[in-house]
């Protein structure tokens, strides 16, 4: 059977699901938080539970994902892959769409029926206000169970076009790569080619140059993609 992303992030976490595998900073809130493996693995799991449990989506059935890199953003790719969910590139009819508070005006180009939106805020706290036709992710995925067996198909093609763009970025195995959101807002970049060779990541976001030779060295960041 094809590998797929699920798998790919299982025996990423694997060996020390203890480990920093996702840092996220912004620099314009000096926002910084330190996902394990495990952690992240339960946000993943939560996310699919929603999208089976809640929804009664899987395999074949489509998600639209309107939102930038952040630890977040993760969750929900991770989860609708879990899932057997397809996530589509282009805008258009979808089984479900997650999109940031920012963005949901550009939700009016996608029909979807069920809709969260995502605050992005410190800490994952709730949305103050939801906007009209929507969820709030964050409050409607909290109620969902930890654990998920992730479904045996799904998004095989994704394994080996992150790979390709591993090789092509330089990341090798063991990895601690910095990566700048703005430079590579591709999850391919700064999700899933890291995954692919097992690597960890820091993701910043409006990132400030003068802060990377202490973050570089804090972080112990072997590969900084900027």
């Amino acid at each position: 059977m094809a590998e797929n992303i699920a798998r790919v992030f299982a025996d990423a976490i694997a060996p020390d699901p203890t480990r920093p595998l996702l840092t996220w900073y912004d620099d314009a809130t000096g926002e910084r938080t330190e996902l394990s493996g495990a952690t992240l693995a339960n946000w993943v799991s939560k996310t699919a539970n929603l999208l089976v449990d809640e929804l009664g989506l899987g395999t074949g059935d489509t998600a639209g994902v309107l939102l930038p890199p952040h630890w977040q953003t993760a969750a929900v790719l991770l989860g609708c892959w879990s899932a057997g969910l397809t996530v589509a590139e282009t805008p258009g009819e979808v089984d479900v769409l997650f999109a940031a508070a920012d963005r949901v005006g550009q939700a009016e180009a996608w029909s979807a029926g069920d809709r969260y939106a995502l605050a992005l805020d410190p800490f994952a706290l709730p949305m103050r206000q939801v906007p009209p036709g929507f969820a709030d992710y964050v409050l409607e995925v909290r109620a969902h169970g930890d654990h998920f067996t992730p479904y045996a198909s799904g998004a095989e093609d994704l394994v080996e076009r992150a790979r390709r763009r591993a090789d092509e970025l330089g990341l090798a195995p063991g990895d601690r790569v910095l990566i700048d959101a703005a430079a590579h807002p591709d999850p391919q970049d700064w999700l899933l080619a890291p995954l692919a060779t097992a690597a960890t990541v820091v993701l910043c976001a409006n990132l400030d140059p003068t802060r990377l030779p202490s973050r570089t060295e804090t972080e112990k960041v072997t590969r900084t993609l900027t």
